[in-house]
């Protein structure tokens, strides 16, 4: 693909960058890395105004009893958040077999979770809640060597960067094409792979719709296949930094589903286990990402946020209230587009 001159500089330009940060911020002492995470977090709540308007939209949906200045402080907290996952996820290649547990602190499910791999595949899930990626690198250290999907940078010099990064545990990045497939094989081998839950897609993508914040949400029902036709245990990972540099990862118990559960229901049922965490601590939670993108056609404009739109597609989705593969049904699921980012 051609692009004009100033597209390619930029290009090159956003490469270097990015690579001197893969580079520099590994080199940083910890509590350097910590302030500048904050620093960056706190500059962006104030340059960025497209983002941090719907942060504040999100918020004012989800929150409406807390006063414009609560929300403007969850919100602000939040992009401090996101700069530090970010900044974290550069950090990860400091990360080692020896020294990993001195900065992510394990509790729950950890035994379950490390002989479940023994009887079938894991799917592990998150939110964007929290150090979310660092939960990929905890996952390899704990003995299960994930396979992550992400999605591609426009700039694709951005890509091999970012994915060295994710790779940098011993996991194993692959793209999109054939990823349900690809992903279906991981977990019949027994494997291991991860998803956020709260991951919108569009309609006439694998997606459908929950419950989540009181609306309807347009999510990816990709973990939801991986149990339903793989077999594969779900398992919760809420993931939550700590002042001191450390994170804390709690592992809850594989999700207990009833064998006849829909797709819908597996996929409500694992927004409903974040949900809760979200409230609890939202300024965790990243609200710049527009997570309601489409409004029921019968809500009113003032309950969603002001980027959610009206689609045909999602209102068949919602009136069908399934998804197109339905339960034992064979399908051909070879060609079904997703643009899901796993732990991305």
């Amino acid at each position: 693909m051609q692009h004009s001159a100033w597209k390619e500089y930029r290009y090159r330009l956003e490469g270097v960058l990015c690579a001197g940060c893969a580079w520099g911020i590994p080199r940083l002492p910890r509590r350097l890395c910590l302030a500048l995470a904050h620093g960056l977090g706190t500059l962006a709540y104030y340059l960025d105004g497209a983002s941090r308007r719907v942060a504040l939209a999100n918020l004012a949906c989800v929150f409406p009893e807390r006063s414009e200045q609560e929300r403007r402080e969850i919100a602000r907290r939040s992009f401090q958040n996101f700069a530090r996952t970010m900044l974290d996820l550069f950090w990860a290649p400091s990360l080692t077999p020896e020294n990993w547990r001195r900065y992510i602190e394990m509790e729950g499910a950890v035994e379950a979770f490390q002989q479940a791999g023994e009887k079938s595949g894991r799917v592990v899930l998150c939110a964007h809640w929290g150090n979310f990626e660092w939960v990929n690198h905890a996952v390899a250290f704990l003995g299960a060597h994930m396979t992550v999907l992400a999605g591609n940078f426009k700039n694709t010099r951005l890509s091999a960067i970012f994915n060295g990064a994710r790779e940098s545990s011993g996991n194993t990045v692959i793209a999109q094409e054939n990823s349900m497939i690809r992903l279906l094989k991981v977990i019949k081998r027994r494997g291991t792979t991860g998803m956020l839950v709260d991951l919108t897609l569009r309609p006439d993508q694998a997606a459908l719709p929950i419950n989540a914040f009181g609306r309807k949400m347009c999510v990816t029902f990709l973990h939801a296949i991986l149990t339903q036709r793989g077999g594969a245990l779900l398992f919760p990972f809420d993931n939550e930094p700590l002042p001191d540099g450390r994170c804390r990862m709690t592992i809850s118990p594989a999700l207990a589903l009833p064998p006849d559960a829909t797709l819908q229901e597996i996929a409500q049922a694992c927004w409903d286990h974040f949900e809760p965490h979200i409230r609890r601590r939202p300024e965790l939670y990243m609200w710049s990402y527009k997570h309601l993108r489409y409004r029921p056609s019968d809500a009113a404009p003032e309950d969603y946020p002001f980027y959610a739109s009206v689609s045909q597609k999602f209102e068949r989705l919602l009136a069908s209230n399934a998804p197109r593969f339905q339960k034992n049904s064979p399908g051909d699921l070879t060609n079904t587009p997703t643009s899901s980012r796993l732990l991305s």
